[in-house]
């Protein structure tokens, strides 16, 4: 059986509830959403009816998914919700269903089919770097220039997909 991964996302737009497919998602995504139709009882149906499954990650996968996310500057802006369903798709060799850019990003860079939901998805991953709008130099981790003290910027190097 194929399964898709859900983001929190999927879930608040209805997508398990309204298709045919099945699906999995994290504990902590699980955590997260499991408010959505719980007077109907709707994500216990599609879990008693083996259409959604709540699996977590091996520590191997999050830390590959960590690894990625460092390189590509995204470690700044994803959860740890983001980690563990980008990780249960590198895992599972299953496609994401997404609308978040990081997340995208990220599974791009390890080769995870992606899907968005709302929006046209992203036609070019890269990496974020920060810099300073007054000196004009490129950091890495730090969030105020050293040079000039002033705030820095983020931007996205981009590389066609």
């Amino acid at each position: 059986m194929v399964f898709k991964i859900l983001d929190a996302t999927a879930f608040y737009a209805g997508i398990p509830f309204v298709s045919n497919d099945s699906f999995m998602t994290t504990s902590i995504v699980y955590e997260e959403v499991q408010h959505i139709k719980a007077k109907q009882g709707a994500l216990e149906m599609l879990q008693q009816t083996n259409r959604l499954q709540i699996r977590d990650p091996n520590e191997k996968n999050i830390n590959i998914v960590k690894e990625v996310s460092i390189k590509t500057g995204d470690n700044t802006t994803i959860s740890k919700q983001d980690v563990s369903i980008i990780a249960l798709a590198l895992e599972n060799e299953s496609e994401l269903i997404t609308d978040d850019f990081a997340v995208t990003n990220v599974a791009k860079h390890l080769k995870i089919q992606t899907s968005s939901l709302m929006t046209k998805g992203i036609n070019t991953v890269g990496k974020w770097i920060s810099y300073c709008s007054m000196c004009g130099k490129e950091f890495s981790k730090e969030k105020e220039c050293p040079i000039c003290g002033s705030k820095l910027n983020r931007k996205l190097i981009k590389k066609s997909i």
